[in-house]
Order: structure tokens, then C-alpha cells, then sequence
């Protein structure tokens, strides 16, 4: 332990397995009090149980740290009041929330459920906002002020067979940013310095399990420094960004920027104006399509097709 965290209270939304689970074990390693908030549902939200945060807070607590279970649906309004209240109420402050939790349900878009696109989306997307709004209702109003670090995923770009997940996951993104905004202007004010950003992790954890195609991965593990950084003073002047961690690599995406301009006459446009002068503009190349097609011809050589 090296004390990164020392005395700080974090709480850890899917706290009690895979990548949450690790984050808790590793924050409370490097001083910090842990609320380990974990429904403990099977990998599409069903079998709801407190077992596995119990089970984290035993495994915190029997090495002499400072851990409470929180156990309900974090896609509930009153149960992300309810994670950082227990902070809060168990020891003063919420200096850092983490947000790891969540549940898929695959299916290509033309066949998904309502059911199935609403839960996925209410779990990771309301999830997040559930516990930003709880925690920086109080960050804000605290001189030590405190960090979010919200979680997305490579596939906020997009997915084949998960656009309940990529949706939500791109809704985080979005949230992380302007949460981000909102603690950068009160800071220009000579408010507290609040930071929040994003991991995109990648990961062996229940959810890459049935990923049909090789990934670069690494375990739960190596994502925990990355987090601990973001939630330290260290790393309080870092804000808006999004890192993917895996393995030994840490990778910072690009800031969305328009990249080319073209602009109408007097007479304003028309389609055939806008067809004859496409090229101007044009389209920015998808790297993740182009991956895409890489996969699939891959997957059809392996088949002898």
C-alpha cells in the first residue's frame, strides 16, 4: 500500500465482482473507505443477491480496512441517494464514485425487445446519473471536492449485436463530458476541484465471455491503477477524457471536433447543390467498420468458407 487514497471514501457501484470487485480491493489497499454497491445479479440483471458485496466488504475488512454494502438496483434513483449517503453517513464525505456496474443483453437492433433495450440502458446509462447527481450534489458543496469516474467501452462507437449497450455506454460518455463541464465552470468560479472522466476497460469478466471473435485483454486487475489515479490529487487536474485500459496499455480517445467545412451560396443549399460539392466535406473513414470486415473475413477463413 503506498496510500494514494488514503482517508478518502469511494464508492463502487458493481463492486462485488470482476472489475468492480477489484477496484474495491485495490482503493481500500490504498487507504481509502469503500462502499461496495452491488445487486449481485446474474449477467442479464436476473437473481438478485447482497452475497457478493458482503462477501468484498469481509474481504476488505478482515485486512483491517473500512468497508459497507450497499446492495439494490442501481438503475433506482433512491438506491444511487442511497450509495453515496452511505458514505457519507458512515464517515463524513463522498470523495470518489466509481461505475462499473452493469448487465448486457445481446441482440441485433432489428430484433431487440423494448424490455431489452430499456433495462441495459436504465442499469449502465441512468446508473451512472443516479450516482453523478447523488455524489456531486455533495462534492460540490465539500472544499475537497471529488472525482467521478464513470464507465464506458469501446463500443460507444458502435455495436453489431449490442445497441442497447453501445447506446448506453455512448450516453455515459456524453454525461462523463458534461458533468466534466459543469465542475470546470464552478472551478472557474473558485469552486472545488471536482474531475470526471471515463474508462473504456477491456477486460476478462463475465461480459467478454461470449465476445466471438479474439480481443486484446488483460484481467480485472490491471484496470484498478487507472482508476486509483483518477480518484487521487494527482489526479484532480485531469477532466473530460477518456482512457481505454488494458493490459500494460493505457490509450487516450480523441475529443470530438468537426473536421471539414463547406458553405452554401447566397441561394442557400439543395440536394443536387450538396451532391455536386460532396467531396468538399465528404465522410470521415470508420475505422471500426473497417476492423469489422477484417473480423468477419477472418471468421469465414477459419470456417473454410
Amino acid at each position: 500500500m503506498t496510500g494514494h487514497l488514503e482517508g478518502k471514501n469511494i464508492a463502487i457501484t458493481g463492486g462485488g465482482s470482476g472489475i468492480g470487485r477489484a477496484i474495491a480491493l485495490a482503493c481500500a489497499d490504498e487507504g481509502a473507505n469503500i462502499v461496495v454497491a452491488d445487486y449481485g445479479v446474474a449477467m442479464d440483471g436476473s437473481d438478485p443477491s447482497s452475497e457478493v458485496a458482503d462477501a468484498v466488504v469481509a474481504e476488505i475488512t478482515a485486512k483491517g480496512g473500512n468497508a459497507v454494502a450497499v446492495a439494490g438496483d442501481i438503475s433506482q434513483f433512491d438506491v444511487g441517494e442511497q450509495v453515496v449517503a452511505s458514505a457519507v453517513d458512515n464517515w463524513g464525505s463522498i470523495d470518489g464514485v466509481v461505475c462499473p456496474a452493469g448487465v448486457l443483453r445481446e441482440r441485433m437492433l432489428f430484433n431487440m425487445s423494448e424490455d431489452e433495450w430499456d433495462h441495459v440502458v436504465a442499469v449502465h446509462l441512468k446508473g451512472h446519473f443516479n450516482v453523478y447527481r447523488a455524489a456531486f450534489a455533495r462534492m460540490r458543496k465539500q472544499e475537497t471536492g471529488g472525482s467521478l469516474v464513470g464507465f464506458t467501452s469501446g463500443a460507444f462507437t458502435a455495436s453489431t449485436a449490442q445497441a442497447n449497450y453501445s447506446a448506453a455506454k455512448g450516453g455515459i460518455v456524453s454525461l462523463t463530458r458534461s458533468a466534466a463541464m459543469t465542475a470546470a465552470s464552478l472551478r472557474m468560479r473558485g469552486g472545488p476541484a471536482i474531475n470526471a472522466n471515463c474508462i473504456a476497460p477491456v477486460a476478462k469478466t463475465r461480459m467478454s465471455e461470449n465476445v466471438p471473435f479474439e480481443i486484446e485483454t488483460g484481467e480485472p486487475e490491471d484496470i484498478a491503477p487507472m482508476a486509483i489515479y483518477l480518484l487521487s490529487d494527482a489526479g484532480r487536474d485531469v477532466n473530460a477524457q477518456i482512457y481505454t485500459v488494458v493490459g500494460g496499455r493505457i490509450s487516450v480517445w480523441n475529443q470530438p471536433m468537426e473536421v471539414r467545412t463547406m458553405m452554401a451560396g447566397d441561394d442557400g443549399w439543395t440536394p443536387e447543390s450538396i451532391a455536386d460539392r460532396f467531396d468538399e466535406v465528404g465522410q470521415e473513414p470508420n475505422p471500426f467498420i473497417a476492423d469489422l470486415e477484417r473480423r468477419m473475413a477472418e471468421m469465414a477463413t477459419e470456417k473454410g468458407e
